[in-house]
């Protein structure tokens, strides 16, 4: 990685500031993908406090932060539209117990079985998925109610504010650290932002330099529109795609409820904002006024909102379960993949296994309180380390901040531009990308090539890194096996007693037991025959039922076989050899697996 990540030692000032520089950046980020899982703003929010806030208490690694994801939000998003927000909290609770027990059966360390290469493919093909996220605050919402890029002079204003927010970021440091530069371009870029908004303006009003507050109007405007479409297209009959771009126009006009009362993807299931047939049309085809803002008060329990109970009962456990599973799988590999990556980043090492505990106790908690649930994130997490967060007190700052924002300081926060967010997370992209891998092509295995751009590709293209990481670790296991499955080789020699001698060499296992059974000849090997395991190890079933074989054939032919420098754990899987094995016990190596202190 370039040097963007400077090592900057732990201290109480970096990780404060560090802390309040994340918060900022969680707020778009908790509200764009509370949007994605189709519920409230507010839920968002609360989910990243209660997430950010367990993990850096319990957590295992310092310096990490965690809050609401999109890698979450993509897979409750079904479980919300099908059954209700109601299931969507205990599918969490379930979530969280069950991360907890991974953690328990410190499972954590199955981390180490992720290859460099599916490393790079990961880290890369984030960088650009992080950027090309970014893409989606260059838009607005036209007079149609469709998200359309900007043009004119609002984008060039925006790209402006974009290019000054990186350029505090990368020269401020050159000239002093007693600040985050991340924290600095932020605060500088929103008192330009003021300034702009406040001389010139819209032709409909609206802000020449879009901020957090507009992003969730139009967010909220965007989701309203496309629910009246599908909504007019299932009450008609009609395809949703063949529907006429000012659809939403020709229907009854609605009370809105607030975003800060309802989740907007409640309307599936609740009736908010929901259709009746057509009635008093609409002609002027304006955009639907919304009351929108992330003030909130204190969270409560989900049990005593305005939220449903759904049933405790089988069918509920039924329909919950295999989200909660994914949940649990998607937000763990996210987890602990950023873990490894703060590690390498800042030369320390974190407790996988502690993490899988601290992930599960803020999910559990988090669903408690009407959460959707979370993981570890990873643009937030290289913020913080950027600003000089070191320590667990970042995490709790970054959480503590953000349930500060939605009880005092909403106005204020609302008024931050997107462009110095975008700026911040243009910075994360360009420090996270593995430049050297571009170099490091024509140097690099093909089979690993492969595998990063594959890792890459798939990330880039589904959105998904919890599965591009798993592909990814079981292309590389494939690769390894094929190319391990022909170094199987034996000498063969004889002792002074006539015995014939296979010395094997090479890792015996499911790939290369065919090539082991081929090595004897068991009609023309004389009425003794050793075949000694000192340079070769036996790794599986697979390779102790070619040993079996190879023994039955030498017992058929009235043949003694001799098996020496065998494992204990493979001498006691011998069982059909029985009296064949002969054991040098002062020669037979010992095995040791490692143990669990590293997880």
């Amino acid at each position: 990685m370039l040097n963007f990540f400077r090592h900057q030692s732990n201290s109480f000032k970096n990780d404060l500031l560090s802390g309040i520089t994340v918060a900022l950046a969680l707020v778009p980020e908790a509200i764009a993908f509370a949007f994605v899982a189709g519920v409230s703003p507010l839920i968002g929010l609360y989910s990243a406090f209660f997430i950010g806030l367990i993990t850096a208490v319990v957590g295992g690694r310092p310096g990490m932060i965690s809050g609401a994801t999109g890698a979450m939000a993509v897979v409750v998003v079904a479980l919300v539209h099908e059954n209700g927000v109601e299931y969507l909290f205990p599918a969490v609770i379930l979530c969280g117990l069950l991360q907890v027990a991974v953690g328990i059966g410190r499972l954590g360390k199955l981390i180490r079985m992720v290859p460099h290469s599916v490393m790079l493919g990961f880290v890369n093909g984030l960088a650009i998925v992080i950027g090309m996220a970014q893409l989606g605050s260059f838009k607005t919402l036209s007079d149609s109610g469709n998200l359309v890029y900007l043009t004119g002079t609002p984008l060039v204003i925006m790209l402006v504010m974009v290019v000054l927010t990186m350029a505090i970021i990368y020269l401020l440091p050159k000239l002093t650290t007693a600040v985050p530069a991340s924290l600095a371009a932020i605060l500088t870029v929103t008192f330009l932002s003021v300034a702009v908004n406040q001389s010139m303006s819209t032709s409909s009003g609206q802000n020449m330099l879009a901020t957090v507050g507009d992003m969730l109007k139009t967010n909220t405007q965007a989701a309203i529109i496309q629910e009246r479409r599908e909504d007019v297209a299932s009450y008609h009959g009609t395809a949703q795609g063949q529907l006429d771009t000012n659809a939403y126009a020709h229907v009854d006009s609605l009370t809105l409820v607030s975003a800060k009362a309802a989740p907007i993807g409640e309307a599936m299931q609740s009736g908010v904002d929901r259709l009746t047939p057509p009635a008093a049309a609409r002609p002027d085809g304006a955009l639907p006024e919304v009351e929108t803002g992330i003030s909130g008060g204190l969270p409560v329990p989900f049990f005593m909102g305005e939220y449903d109970l759904a049933p405790l009962n089988f069918e509920t456990l039924k329909i919950i379960f295999p989200y909660a599973i994914v949940l649990c799988g998607v937000g763990l590999i996210e987890s602990l993949m950023t873990l490894t990556l703060i590690d390498e980043i800042t030369e320390t090492r974190g407790q996988g296994n502690r993490e899988c505990i601290g992930q599960g106790v803020a999910n559990l908690v988090c669903g408690f309180f009407g959460g959707m649930g979370g993981c570890a994130m990873i643009g937030q997490s290289l913020i913080n380390v950027n600003s000089g967060g070191r320590g667990r007190l970042s995490g709790i700052t970054a959480a503590v901040c953000l349930l500060a924002f939605v009880l005092f300081f909403a106005r204020w926060i609302e008024q931050i531009p997107m462009a110095a967010l975008v700026g911040v997370m243009f910075m994360v992209v360009i420090g996270t990308f593995e430049w050297a891998s571009l170099k490091m092509f024509r140097r690099m295995p093909r089979s690993d090539m492969f595998v990063m751009v594959l890792v890459a590709g798939y990330t880039v293209i589904m959105h998904d890194l919890a599965s591009a990481v798993i592909i990814g670790v079981i292309v590389s296991a494939l690769v390894f096996a094929w190319q391990h499955a022909t170094h199987i080789a034996a000498d063969e020699k004889f002792n002074e007693f006539g015995s014939k001698i296979y010395q094997l060499h090479g890792p015996l296992f499911f790939a290369s037991v065919s090539s082991f059974k081929d090595m004897f000849n068991v009609a023309e090997d004389p009425e003794d025959v050793v075949i000694d395991f000192y340079y070769t190890r036996v790794y599986d079933q697979s390779a102790i039922e070619a040993i079996n074989t190879v023994s039955e054939k030498y017992l058929a032919a009235g043949k003694r076989l001799h098996l020496t420098h065998l494992s204990e754990e493979c001498r006691k899987l011998l069982d059909k050899a029985g009296d064949l094995v002969e054991i040098n016990v002062s020669e037979d190596p010992h095995y040791h697996i490692a143990t669990d202190r590293l997880g």
